[in-house]
């Protein structure tokens, strides 16, 4: 695996921290906002769509689980298993910005925030 890697760019639309992801660390992936592939995603294409670096750009929704691209059935699944608060990633994001999010993740060595 390679070294820890503080790349703002690296910040998943939802909020999630690519650089300390297992698969962006083996190589096998590019991270979200450079994986074509992950047309699926609804909210990376929700945030391309309106120009947004993540949902804590996003004006519509002052409370991002109220929104149902971000709260949806996949990712409440995905977050059961990983314990993954991907809304705390976004609240912090908002709190305190990108470069310190990413700073506080990398260091933190985790791609998200678990779930309490």
């Amino acid at each position: 695996m390679s070294d820890k890697v503080l790349d703002t760019n690296l910040i998943a639309f939802c909020g999630l921290y690519c650089g300390e992801c297992g698969a962006f660390k083996r190589k096998r992936c590019k991270g979200c906002k450079e994986n074509a592939k992950a047309t699926w995603c609804k909210i990376r294409t929700c945030c391309i769509d309106n120009s947004y670096a993540s949902c804590a750009d996003c004006k519509d929704f002052m409370n991002v689980a109220d929104c149902k691209k971000f709260n949806n059935f996949v990712s409440k699944i995905f977050a059961l298993i990983f314990r993954s608060d991907r809304k705390a990633c976004i609240d912090q994001i908002k709190a305190c910005g990108r470069e310190k999010h990413a700073q506080i993740m990398s260091e933190s060595g985790q791609q998200t925030i678990k779930r309490k």
